[in-house]
């Protein structure tokens, strides 16, 4: 359940914010512009990471890379680990290979590894379902998915509806990180991502209590994971007026700042 205390007079003054993601590398990044502007201190802190599998994982998958001519691409570390995989397998990846990428994100990311304008590369806006009309167009070929052993479960509902010949394949792994060193460290605002996060915070911290913490989170599925742990979320994103994470912070920021 939420509790949107954007609205709460009595909020508590925001100093300090715990990012459960890595620090962005970018310099321009609107996380920098928050700490500028509000003057607040965000840590970044990584409460999930990847792990790649081994080759003979995949293998033990029934995967022979040599079967496949198309390839779903849906983050940057499913386009790291194919090709970690494909060297591992001494798999040379045909020039006639397809690449179906999530985003335009993802399709600049695969410029790593292949020559782009070689390539047959073909871009979505951003979700599967906008990504599926040009899978489809493309019905004959042997796709392969390779993906995390967290997969969300409306893609394959997705990629079934096409009746296309398509496999997933875990490449790599979600994996809790340890955050011993944040045991007794306080912040106003932990921010959440996925319920992966979630899951993180109490595998680690199984005695956890929200207390005054702010709890942040970005989408409907950490919402209803932040949920199911018993958290009340101050503040959601996306939202029509917020379609950001920075931008719902900065106006909480700003309201609970200006209390007396």
């Amino acid at each position: 359940m939420m509790r949107d205390n954007i609205y709460n007079i009595d909020c508590m003054k925001v100093k300090t914010i715990l990012v459960s993601q890595p620090e962005p590398k970018v310099e321009n990044s609107p996380y920098f512009d928050l700490i500028d502007r509000q003057k607040v201190k965000i840590d970044f802190v990584p409460f999930i990471h990847v792990e790649g599998v081994s080759g003979k994982d995949v293998r033990s998958q029934r995967v022979d890379l040599t079967q496949y001519t198309a390839i779903i691409l849906n983050s940057r570390n499913s386009v790291d680990h194919f090709f970690r995989i494909a060297e591992e397998l001494r798999f040379k990846v045909p020039d006639s290979m397809k690449y179906f990428c999530l985003s335009e994100a993802v399709a600049y990311y695969l410029q790593k590894y292949v020559v782009y304008r070689k390539r047959k590369i073909y871009v979505g806006k951003r979700t599967f379902p906008e990504l599926s009309p040009l899978i489809k167009k493309y019905k004959n070929e042997k796709f392969l998915l390779p993906s995390s052993d967290k997969l969300k479960p409306a893609v394959p509902i997705i990629l079934n509806d096409l009746n296309i010949d398509w496999k997933q394949a875990t490449f790599y792994k979600t994996v809790v990180s340890d955050l011993s060193n944040l045991r007794n460290v306080y912040y106003d605002i932990l921010v959440f991502f996925s319920p992966s996060g979630i899951e993180s915070l109490f595998e680690n911290f199984p005695d956890f209590e929200q207390k005054d913490t702010r709890i942040a989170v970005f989408g409907n599925t950490t919402v209803k994971a932040a949920a199911e742990k018993g958290l009340i979320v101050n503040i959601q994103a996306p939202t029509p007026e917020t379609p950001s994470m920075t931008m719902a912070l900065e106006k909480y920021i700003k309201l609970a700042n200006s209390k007396k």
